[in-house]
């Protein structure tokens, strides 16, 4: 008899939220009934799955009472409160959040990259951040066959990376602009800064933070999970990353440009790396430059797959190569692959919380 699934959804009316709740409905995974939870100021809306009218509930610990699976999207302060109960209560968490990603005990999951690592869990698996999921996405099959040790990264990164309320801010800029008025900045780059721009008909090279040694936290990240994804370390000496991370005028859909090293004599040429990716899992090789084929972030909306092309060879470099790199942040970026990892830990009889990592974590 197949077993069904009890799932709660944290976060569920934000702008991942509403997409978890669409990718659920076309998953494999087979729910036997679902929780819609948020803040107190959105209880009480009515949301639906699968035609049928839900009521969102605040959330509190006791709601992961008899909840064996929790899609949580709720930000960091929420998962560091909510994931420890919940994994208290039996339920295995996957977290979209940057709460847990670098803790030892949390794997860092990207299904096509790392699903192996989902067997070591202890009740909350971490979903990376956005341009990190599909950049490594990218990369793993070219690393698997030819090595990987140096990448450099430039993003361009989507308003709606920013959450529900900066994306509706560029839309009101733009308004605003087009009108001949003064457009108001109270979001980017980030909320709790001194300073707020405009991101409408203007580019933003911070995203995050600045941290101490002038990088941002958004570029730290993806340093470092990609080396926890792709090399089991987060700090590993195997493979040298740097980022630079760009928020664009884009409502959906992050663009990157990636450069990389493969292993010294690796012999790969382009269309070597080009024929990899036409087979890679969860990819989409769109490449003719004499037809101006090339990912747009316009077309990856509303798609799961990771899109790439301008694949070339660094002139410069032997072994080494750019590629452009594009996928809707909200799906394959965030909502799909916590699904993904969600039909993975079924499909693999993973949903269960081990004896003695009840108590594992500590709520913040």
């Amino acid at each position: 008899m197949t077993r069904e699934y009890s799932v709660a959804i944290l976060g569920a009316t934000g702008a991942v939220g509403t997409r978890l709740i669409e990718q659920l409905e076309q998953s494999t995974i087979p729910v036997k009934n679902i929780k819609l939870l948020a803040s107190s100021r959105s209880a009480g809306k009515t949301l639906q799955f699968k035609g049928t009218d839900v009521v969102v509930e605040e959330a509190t610990p006791e709601s992961f009472d008899g909840v064996d699976l929790v899609l949580a999207s709720g930000g960091g302060s929420v998962s560091a409160r909510f994931a420890p109960e919940a994994v208290k209560r039996g339920a295995v968490v996957v977290d979209n959040s940057s709460q847990w990603r670098m803790n030892d005990d949390v794997p860092l999951i990207v299904p096509e990259v790392n699903e192996a690592d989902l067997k070591q869990h202890q009740g909350i698996i971490a979903n990376p951040n956005c341009s990190t999921i599909q950049m490594v996405v990218a990369l793993a099959p070219i690393k698997a066959k030819y090595g990987l040790t140096r990448v450099i990264v430039s993003t361009y990164q989507a308003a709606s990376g920013a959450g529900q309320s900066a994306w509706q801010e560029l839309v009101s800029e733009t308004d605003a602009h087009n009108a001949g008025k003064e457009m108001h900045a109270e979001i980017l780059p980030v909320k709790s800064a001194k300073h707020h721009y405009p991101l409408a008909y203007n580019l933003l090279p911070q995203i995050d933070v600045f941290e101490e040694d002038g990088y941002t936290h958004e570029e730290w990240k993806m340093i470092h999970e990609t080396k926890k994804i792709m090399f089991g370390d987060k700090n590993s000496k195997a493979v040298k990353v740097t980022a630079t991370a760009v928020r664009v005028p884009v409502p959906i859909g992050h663009g990157e440009t990636v450069y990389f090293e493969t292993d010294a004599g690796s012999g790969a040429t382009a269309a070597d790396i080009q024929a990899i990716l036409s087979e890679a899992p969860g990819v989409v090789l769109e490449d003719n430059p004499k037809e101006q084929l090339y990912p747009q972030p316009i077309n990856a909306e509303g798609k799961r797959e990771t899109f790439v092309g301008r694949v070339r060879p660094d002139l410069e470099n032997d072994d080494s190569f750019h590629m452009w790199v594009v996928s809707d942040n909200l799906l394959k970026g965030a909502a799909w692959n916590t699904v993904q990892i969600a039909e993975r830990l079924v499909d693999l009889d993973l949903v269960r919380v081990p004896e003695d990592a009840a108590n594992k974590f500590v709520t913040a």
